[in-house]
């Protein structure tokens, strides 16, 4: 049965979790955006922030939404995602 070093394994872990807590604190500064998705919500369409589980409005048609979402984008300067109504992304406006 081969021997460790009892040290080492502590060092080990103790530069493990330092990488994982930098690498966590650098992933939520960069993961809230002010991207707005405009998405298909209960038979309506929403505009939500990236990253949201809530919405930010709902609007009975989507061309009302991409306004709203527009406009929150370019307060923002951040980006409008367009989605289908299956879901996937129709097209991307960028307000840099």
């Amino acid at each position: 049965m081969p021997k460790t070093n009892p040290s080492k394994s502590w060092i080990t872990v103790l530069i493990e979790l330092v990488e994982v807590f930098f690498k966590s604190s650098r992933q939520s500064k960069q993961g809230r955006t002010w991207h707005q998705h405009v998405v298909p919500y209960e038979n309506d369409w929403a505009v939500r922030r990236e990253g949201n589980k809530r919405i930010t409005s709902k609007h009975r048609r989507q061309d009302t939404a991409i306004r709203k979402a527009k406009r929150l984008a370019r307060k923002y300067k951040a980006d409008v995602i367009i989605h289908r109504e299956d879901g996937t992304i129709r097209d991307r406006i960028n307000y840099d």
